[in-house]
């Protein structure tokens, strides 16, 4: 402490044989300001002060001001310091009782309010640390809970869908009703095992879209043009899992028709550090009372909550309706950095 090291070591560039005495009060003082500090950091502002019991805790202070002076004067003076002092830079002179100097007990008291000072600063900052990291902990606690939650509520919503998927195929063709199990059952394992964690390899995430698309292809007739362009990622960036099936699903539910001519365009662009997503389908309208139609709603709010959670300030997210073009488009951007 700043305190300390100036009551010991300032006295010794005095060209003076001082008394023993005199480090004897020294160290005295030292352990004073020493036993204030952290009896005033540990125990006193944060049980007095940060509980708000301002009034007490400046009284006290003032208080303990006066004790500390009153303990000082009682040292000198038992010690007989004065007069030894005295002899020391006068030894030619005799000694006279004078009356205190005043200058003394205010460089005394200085030192006093500085040892209080620092201590509850310091006591300030540990308990706005502690809280901080509380809250931190919190919000973490929160964000997890509440990221658990919009999983659990997009999983059903995929398998729903994929599996009616597979029923249908299954009164048509028996062989691709078994290549669509084959790849379900490797989606699966992907969601059991990698929808648990809080990221995930961009390669296998890609991969998992690639068969998901493969998947929705078996049930598409000639009347769809499926314009795909996906990269192939490095295999050290990681990212959420299953962000960006919500997406797709929204093409392959709305952008179809088994009347019309209908295209679905989906991108996925990778540079550097940063993944550029892009769908664009043609749109048939869903009854608004069907279930898709409702899921739907579902899948999109709960990724775009995602988002804001998972990467606050390093996503942007645009979409809307060409309606001249009678199409929806999706632009997705993140930066996995």
């Amino acid at each position: 402490m700043l305190s300390t090291v100036l009551l010991l070591l300032s006295p010794l560039s005095w060209r003076v044989d001082i008394p023993v005495e005199f480090w004897m009060r020294q160290v005295f003082m030292a352990m004073l300001l020493l036993v204030i500090f952290y009896f005033n950091m540990l125990w006193f502002v944060p049980r007095v002060l940060l509980k708000g019991k301002h009034a007490v805790y400046l009284l006290s202070t003032i208080l303990g001001a006066v004790l500390f002076v009153g303990l000082l004067i009682y040292a000198d003076n038992f010690l007989h310091l004065p007069e030894l002092m005295h002899k020391a830079f006068n030894p030619d002179k005799p000694y006279v009782q004078k009356e205190r100097r005043i200058s003394g007990d205010i460089f005394n008291i200085m030192l006093y309010l500085l040892t209080i000072g620092i201590s509850t600063s310091v006591a300030s900052v540990q308990k706005w640390q502690k809280d901080e990291s509380l809250r931190r902990e919190l919000d973490q606690q929160r964000i997890n809970t509440e990221l658990s939650y919009l999983k659990a509520q997009i999983n059903p919503h995929f398998f729903f869908n994929t599996l009616n998927n597979i029923y249908a195929l299954t009164n048509l063709d028996v062989k691709k009703a078994q290549e669509a199990l084959l790849k379900l059952s490797r989606m699966m394992r992907y969601v059991l095992y990698e929808n648990q964690k809080n990221e995930t390899l961009l390669s296998r995430e890609v991969s998992f879209i690639n068969d998901y698309i493969e998947l929705m292809k078996m049930r598409l007739t000639e009347k769809v043009t499926l314009n795909i362009s996906v990269d192939e990622p490095k295999d050290d960036l990681v990212i959420a899992p299953m962000l960006l099936l919500p997406f797709l699903e929204n093409s392959f539910k709305h952008g179809v028709s088994s009347q019309q001519q209908s295209e679905i365009m989906i991108k996925l662009e990778v540079m550097g550090n940063t993944v550029f997503f892009e769908t664009r389908n043609h749109i048939f309208s869903v009854h608004a009372e069907s279930p898709e139609a409702t899921e739907n709603g579902i899948g999109l709010v709960n990724t775009q909550r995602r988002l804001s959670l998972l990467y606050p300030d390093k996503h942007r997210l645009k979409f809307g309706k060409d309606e001249a073009k009678q199409e929806y488009w999706v632009n997705l951007t993140i930066n996995l950095e």
